[in-house]
């Protein structure tokens, strides 16, 4: 493992920033982002932050991420999200790590899977496939999983059958396993 020390730049922010605040910047090594894969047309970066180490990470584009993971003989899943005919949102889920990757395919946040939240986490995703399904407490919910087709109340199964689609929206979601 390659170290290297490093100093950060601190300066005062600018634009709308309140005041006080600051921007901190650090200068990585181009060697070291090119082994990473990060390019002028790739260059995308996660940030993870645990309490005591920063961790930088590439971020991989849906079609990587499916095909990295199924490579490792993951169970995976590729749902795209609609509004009427327009795909807004492709989400990649690695059931086996439960892992995701989301890619927007519009601007609006109002119609993407996710909103403004560009890492949503597994708990997030759990959340947004519920909400695209009938509630757990609504009454005769044991003869609408009989009438799908499911023995319990699995939101994935569900959405498999259903579409996610709701009375009240125009949303939809197509979802397939990667070959």
């Amino acid at each position: 493992m390659e170290k290297r020390i490093a100093k950060v730049n601190i300066s005062s922010a600018g634009g709308t920033a309140a005041k006080g605040a600051k921007t901190c910047k650090v200068t990585l090594p181009t060697s070291w982002l090119e082994k990473l894969g990060v390019s002028e047309d790739q260059r995308e970066l996660e940030l993870s932050f645990n309490g005591e180490r920063i961790s930088i990470t590439r971020r991989l584009c849906a079609k990587e991420f499916t095909t990295r993971k199924s490579a490792l003989g993951h169970d995976v899943r590729i749902l795209q999200f609609f509004d009427g005919d327009k795909l807004c949102s492709t989400i990649c889920a690695d059931l086996t790590d439960e892992t995701l990757t989301v890619e927007n395919h519009i601007a609006d946040p109002v119609k993407t899977a996710f909103g403004n939240n560009m890492l949503p986490t597994w708990a997030d995703f759990q959340t947004f496939l519920e909400e695209r399904c009938i509630p757990r407490q609504r009454a005769g919910l044991r003869e609408y999983l009989e009438a799908i087709g499911l023995d319990e109340y699995a939101p994935l199964a569900i959405i498999q059958k259903t579409g996610g689609r709701m009375a009240e929206d125009e949303q939809w979601i197509k979802m397939e396993v990667p070959k």
